[in-house]
């Protein structure tokens, strides 16, 4: 089978790397329109259950990126001159530098007999002539998604909240949430550590606080120096800093979905497909199982068309589970005025859940007092 894969992000590495894996006589080239290294971002994040999943798929790069990954088993947040909650259990989470993941999985497709063209920009299908399968993981812009917008049908939706995305020398021992009022309203962080010297640091505010503090008009070095200022607390002296090209870039988390995932042998994955509000973690994730359920159901299934209905059809399930989660969870930063002057343990409590539909819908006071109610059943139950 000859198979195109346009973006050399983890969707379209991991899924060359599977179809390759399982059949070496695989004709796979993956088009990556940006030189080698140039990747956006600072870290990302993972769980352990992704972890032992890549491990099944694939043991080599699963290996490599546990490897080249730091682990936190707690989280904390930070409620500037109120409280400090620390909440231990529930998964592992992972950091990994966006670089250093793609660097891992690049190597691991090269060694597989994976091609690799970079700065090479596919702008049309018709380019790919010749291939049984075009896979489009070209991003949320994708370009070969656009050139037939009537047939997939995307839909963004903007969040209300605006966010930019930074990193930092200080190295969070844990991952953590810090929310820091100000005369125009709370602005808060969350930060994880994804190297030994470094950590991610995304920050965000209602569009009311984000011009109050001027930030929509100041330079680069002086919004730095504000956040700093702001979040001095968990930062610790330490710097905070933009990608460079562009400066500190504030935008509005972008939620896409498309009602059809693929049209003929072109079909989407990663951000092309769908993207889900960075608050629950999940996007790295999401993709590298979609390149997992794509291989899977082109290994199994010859022809083609019914192997993309049976991607699409799996896939498109499983993602609206999770933006479903992604969406109460960015609602519960929109609503934060709602909960904030809760106690801070309470206030932990809905953090950690912000992803459920209770939350979302329940007052505060009601939600508390059914919890309550549930664990006195519970224990009734194990006593009995």
């Amino acid at each position: 089978m000859k198979i195109s894969c346009v973006g050399g992000g983890p969707a379209g590495l991991y899924f060359s790397i599977l179809m390759k894996g399982a059949d070496p006589s695989h004709d796979i080239t993956v088009y990556e329109r940006n030189p080698p290294g140039s990747t956006y971002g600072w870290g990302v994040t993972y769980w352990a259950e992704l972890f032992y999943a890549l491990h099944d798929s694939d043991p080599e790069s699963a290996c490599a990126i546990r490897d080249a990954s730091v682990r936190w088993e707690t989280w904390t947040m930070h409620l500037q001159d109120r409280a400090t909650v620390t909440v231990e259990g529930g998964d592992d989470g992972f950091g990994i530098g966006r670089h250093e993941l793609l660097h891992i999985l690049t190597e691991r497709a090269h060694s597989l007999g994976v091609r690799i063209e970079f700065e090479r920009e596919i702008a049309d299908e018709d380019e790919l002539a010749g291939s049984d399968v075009v896979i489009a993981a070209d991003g949320v812009n994708s370009v070969l998604r656009e050139r037939h917008a009537g047939h997939f049908r995307p839909r963004l939706a903007a969040g209300r909240n605006f966010y930019t995305w930074l990193g930092t020398t200080k190295v969070f021992e844990s991952f953590v949430f810090a929310f820091v009022p100000t005369e125009h309203g709370w602005i808060w962080c969350y930060g994880y550590p994804y190297s030994a010297t470094h950590s991610t640091c995304v920050i965000e505010c209602p569009p009311e606080t984000w011009r109050g503090l001027g930030l929509h008009e100041t330079n680069d070095a002086d919004c730095l120096g504000l956040l700093e200022k702001l979040f001095a607390d968990v930062l610790d002296g330490h710097p905070l800093m933009s990608r460079g090209q562009g400066g500190t870039r504030w935008v509005n988390f972008r939620t896409l979905t498309n009602r059809v995932w693929y049209r003929d042998n072109l079909v989407l994955a990663g951000d092309a497909a769908h993207t889900t509000h960075y608050s629950i973690g999940a996007g790295t994730a999401l993709a590298l199982a979609d390149a997992g359920v794509l291989a899977g159901a082109l290994l199994k299934e010859p022809h083609v068309p019914v192997a993309l209905r049976r991607y699409a059809r799996a896939r498109r399930s499983q993602v609206r589970t999770s933006q479903k989660a992604a969406r109460y969870s960015a609602r519960w930063y929109e609503n934060l005025p709602r909960y904030i002057d809760l106690p801070p343990r309470q206030l932990a409590m809905l953090l950690g859940q912000r992803h459920s539909r209770l939350v979302a819908y329940l007052p505060p006071g009601l939600y508390f007092r059914m919890e309550q109610a549930l664990d006195t059943l519970a224990s009734l139950g194990r006593r009995g």
